[in-house]
């Protein structure tokens, strides 16, 4: 079932707030609250605002025994009995005589005022409608049931009477894991086996079965624990964030530190002293494979592994989190962005690490930017935020440069590391063959530090073995069939992919379009081509490929990191996943296949993803004592982003773009918001935007332009026709309540949908 429209029809609210000013580039200033103390009397009229697809909150008549303001109630709706919230006093337009009660008040912490205001006001912000951030806010299992016992299993210490390959893997499951006990579902699905092959080592002593409550609270963590050394920058810049918790209150600093500076024990620092403060904090993480290594250093400083959430932690550690955190049974959350939306009791500190990462911005769904909601979080609830970058977005380093943000700069790499020489490679000059990539200057070099055992890097932000196949008979492409796409070829998996909708399809024999054999050949370079021509270019080297689609777990891909680490590989392939904070000792090589990939197009962020990107995996490089090199293949190596990265002249890049973004009154000097409709019948999808286009006034009464409708660059998706339209306003515009006011007209009959996007970041 689709949400009814976009905007937001609630009579009542738990704030009167307006949505945080500015978008990206908001400071989120002056938003305190407290909690509600409102009680409601068994009889009294209540509004509930449920998860379920209505834009509005109902009124049910409080049951025996009365409820609080914010609390987890299970209500009638039709036939059904859905979750709801308490989220204020009934709107009194039904008589009481015909209300229908609240079944039961589920066990679970209250939800705090400041919670209820800071997704009324994310709701407000982003145009969603407000019971679709409550279900961001619920997602977590059972959150109905009361604490109770359950069965868990965990290793036994004896050896099984005869090992088979069911038995091994579920031993290796557990060694895997490390002490943590699973369900008999959770055990047998992580090992592959039926609940039968568990059963019978249980029998043996192999497993031990134990019954364990549901929910415990997580180890206690030690803030006065020692931590590493640190240098004098980095000292001071662990001063600065000590000052700010001491201090109180709301604030945002942005930790700027060359890469390999040490920014994760600068505010492991900022953790410890909300931790003294009695506070909670979270830590936000932009993949999933960053957290194993991360979780091993906050261990190792504090004593204990935090809370993790994120799509990799199983269904019952969820509903544990989900319910430790809103009792104060968790002192810090280690997850991904959705775990801003978890029900902290006394939240103190939220850490953005890479805060300028584009996986902040979730692009289905709700639409809305984990970076700007931290801040927004933080704004209400009177906690510091922590925004680290090596390269940060423009709207944190505008934000900095005009006295909205703290700024915290790490100039100097940790310990004997030096930042890595970097160079451009001149693709105009080199002699390569047609179906190569790897130049022979990259080539050399490469050689050169596999000679001295050293590790290289080969970047291309490409996945797949090629992005187009085509027919050299008929000159057709492959393209998909639901999207305007084209299939790419995923030679390792044998299989050709939609990157769109997900459809997969087996590579054919023959042209799907003429019949012709032998004839369909592979056009460009993805990741798995690259390493197949490392591999004959090195033949003797140990080479690893590292792309998100090629390991079926998040934990298999956290394995296989690690072991890069501890050197069992020569040579690394890999997209943007290995330029996100992960460690490689031995590695001093960065080759760049194609820098100006990410130039190409008319993406207003372009350059700056470019910059992000190339300095990002450069500073793979050297990071341990030995200096080192990256290499950036180009075919243009004057244009200026190129010279900008080559020179490291961070700085100045900014100015010059903040300075081109200004005069365009682009964002974060201006506004942008997306709208994107979609249908099947692409006649009423069309319609449906030139009707918009036309009755345009409310926007055109703040001062906003209106440009399109005009067909997505990716115009189907899914089989779903897409056109979009996007409305520029100056920076202090109230643009989303013109937009409500303009959508508010629209219908939307049959399979039609409008989506709205404030401060798009992508315009696919």
């Amino acid at each position: 079932m689709g949400w009814p429209r976009f905007g937001l029809a609630l009579p009542q609210k738990a704030s009167a707030g307006k949505p945080v000013p500015g978008g990206a580039a908001a400071t989120g200033q002056g938003c305190g609250t407290v909690d509600d103390p409102g009680f409601y009397h068994a009889g009294d009229q209540v509004a509930v605002l449920t998860t379920q697809p209505i834009d509005r909150a109902l009124d049910y008549a409080a049951p025996e025994g009365g409820c609080h303001a914010g609390a987890f109630v299970e209500v009638p709706l039709g036939p059904r009995k859905v979750l709801g919230v308490v989220w204020g006093p009934g709107a009194g337009e039904v008589p009481k005589g015909k209300l229908r009660p609240v079944i039961r008040v589920l066990d679970a912490a209250p939800m705090r005022a400041e919670m209820r205001e800071f997704l009324t006001r994310s709701a407000d912000y982003t145009l969603t409608p407000l019971p679709a951030m409550l279900r961001l806010a619920t997602r977590a299992p059972g959150l109905g049931e009361g604490p109770a016992m359950r069965k868990v299993y965990r290793a036994g210490g004896v050896e099984p009477d005869r090992m088979t390959d069911a038995r091994r893997r579920v031993l290796e499951t557990l060694e895997e894991y490390g002490g943590l006990a699973f369900t008999l579902s959770e055990l047998a699905q992580m090992a592959g086996v039926s609940t039968s092959v568990i059963k019978g080592l249980v029998k043996q002593g192999t497993v031990r079965e134990e019954d364990s409550p549901r929910d415990l609270p997580f180890p206690r963590l030690d803030p006065d624990r020692p931590g590493k050394p640190l240098t004098e920058d980095q000292a001071r810049a662990a001063g600065t964030l000590d000052d700010a918790m001491r201090a109180g209150g709301y604030g945002t600093t942005l930790l700027q530190g060359v890469t390999g500076s040490g920014k994760t024990e600068v505010y492991l620092e900022a953790v410890a002293a909300c931790l003294r403060a009695g506070r909670q904090a979270l830590v936000l993480l932009p993949e999933i494979a960053l957290t194993a290594e991360f979780l091993t250093r906050v261990e190792a400083r504090f004593g204990a592994r935090p809370a993790e959430w994120h799509s990799g932690v199983f269904m019952t550690e969820r509903r544990r989190v989900w319910r430790m955190v809103g009792e104060g049974g968790a002192q810090l959350v280690v997850g991904a962005r959705s775990a801003l939306f978890l029900p902290f009791r006394d939240l103190g500190l939220v850490i953005v690490d890479e805060e300028h990462d584009s996986s902040y911005k979730q692009e289905d769904g709700v639409l809305y930017n984990a970076r700007d909601m931290a801040v927004l979080r933080a704004s209400i609830c009177g906690a510091q935020v922590v925004l680290a970058s090596a390269t940060p977005s423009l709207e944190s380093w505008v934000n900095a440069q005009a006295g909205k943000y703290r700024h915290v700069k790490l100039t100097s790499r940790f310990g004997a590391a030096v930042l890595p020489e970097m160079r451009a490679i001149d693709m105009r000059a080199e002699r390569l063959s047609p179906s190569s990539w790897i130049s022979p200057s990259l080539r050399g070099a490469a050689e050169a530090r596999l000679e001295r055992g050293e590790q290289a890097l080969l970047f291309l932000n490409r996945r797949g073995y090629a992005p187009v196949t085509v027919c050299r008979a008929c000159g057709q492409q492959i393209a998909c069939d639901h999207c305007d796409a084209r299939m790419v070829e995923h030679r390792f998996l044998k299989r050709l992919m939609c990157h769109q909708c997900g459809e997969t399809r087996p590579i054919p024999e023959t042209c799907p379009s003429c019949g012709a054999e032998g004839k369909l050949a592979p056009v460009g370079p993805g990741i798995e081509r690259l390493a197949e021509e490392a591999q004959a270019a090195f033949p003797e080297a140990r080479i690893a490929t590292l792309s998100s689609d090629l390991f079926g777990s998040a934990r298999a891909l956290k394995a296989r990191i690690e072991e890069i680490a501890q050197g069992d590989t020569d040579i690394v392939i890999g997209t943007q996943l290995v330029a996100k904070g992960h460690n490689f000792p031995r590695l001093t090589l960065v080759g760049v296949i194609d820098a100006d990939l990410g130039l190409q197009g008319s993406d207003l962020r372009a350059a700056e993803r470019t910059f992000q990107l190339m300095r990002q995996v450069a500073g793979r490089a050297g990071r341990v004592e030995t200096p080192g090199l990256a290499l950036l293949q180009t075919h243009q190596p004057e244009h200026p982003v190129i010279r900008s990265i080559l020179a490291g002249d961070e700085e100045g890049f900014w100015r010059a773009e903040a300075a081109e973004r200004e005069a365009a009154g682009m964002p974060p000097f201006g506004r942008l918001a997306g709208i994107v409709l979609s249908g099947g019948d692409l006649n009423a999808v069309n319609t449906l935007g030139q009707a918009l286009a036309r009755n345009a006034a409310p926007l055109h009464r703040i001062g906003a332009q209106v440009f399109g409708p005009a067909p997505a660059p990716i115009a189907r998706v899914r089989g779903r026709h897409r056109v979009r339209l996007l409305v520029k306003a100056a920076k202090g515009a109230p643009i989303q309540a013109a937009i409500a006011q303009w959508i508010a007209p629209a219908r939307l009959r049959g399979d039609l949908r409008l989506a709205v996007d404030i401060d798009p970041q992508s315009f696919y």
